[in-house]
Order: C-alpha cells, then structure tokens, then sequence
C-alpha cells in the first residue's frame, strides 16, 4: 500500500473517531439528525438540506457546500438516508 493511501486511510479513520467520540458525548444528536433526515426525504438537493439543519441544530458542524464534506460527514449523510430509506420502505 502506498504511504499516500495510508495517510487516507488514517485520516478518515481520525475524522471517524472524532465523529463518533462527538455522537457519543450528545445524544441528542442521533435523534434530531433522523427527525431532520425524515422531514426533507426524498428532496432535491435533500443531503445539502439535511446537512445544513443538522449544522444549524446540534454540535455537529458539516460545511455548507458537498465538495467541502469530509468523508465522516459523507459517510453519515449516506447512513441517515439509508435509514430514512428503510423506514419507507416499512410503512
């Protein structure tokens, strides 16, 4: 593996542990980001929304343009609209 990637690799796993260490220390965050993700579901534009109420909301700071998401902030978008996604797909 190339020193390059390994820095990737560390970087994004740095971004994941300060995310994850963040979610931790409130835990309000996990359930205001899901009320947030199911109200602007399956909107245009819904992850640039969601991420600006989710900034606006809690102690979780995502930059106001996608090309400037992190890979933690990515990675979390994606997760709450599978989720989002699951819980259509029940009802």
């Amino acid at each position: 593996m190339s020193t390059a990637n390994e820095m990737n690799k560390t970087r994004v796993i740095n971004e994941l542990r300060q995310f994850i260490k963040k979610l931790l220390q409130d835990p309000e965050i996990i359930p205001t980001s899901l009320e947030i993700a199911r109200k602007h579901y399956g909107e245009q534009n819904s992850a640039t929304i969601i991420a600006n109420e989710i900034s606006s909301n809690t102690s979780v700071k995502i930059p106001d343009a996608p090309e400037d998401f992190s890979e933690a902030d990515r990675l979390y978008l994606e997760l709450l609209k599978e989720v989002t996604d699951e819980e259509q797909a029940m009802y």
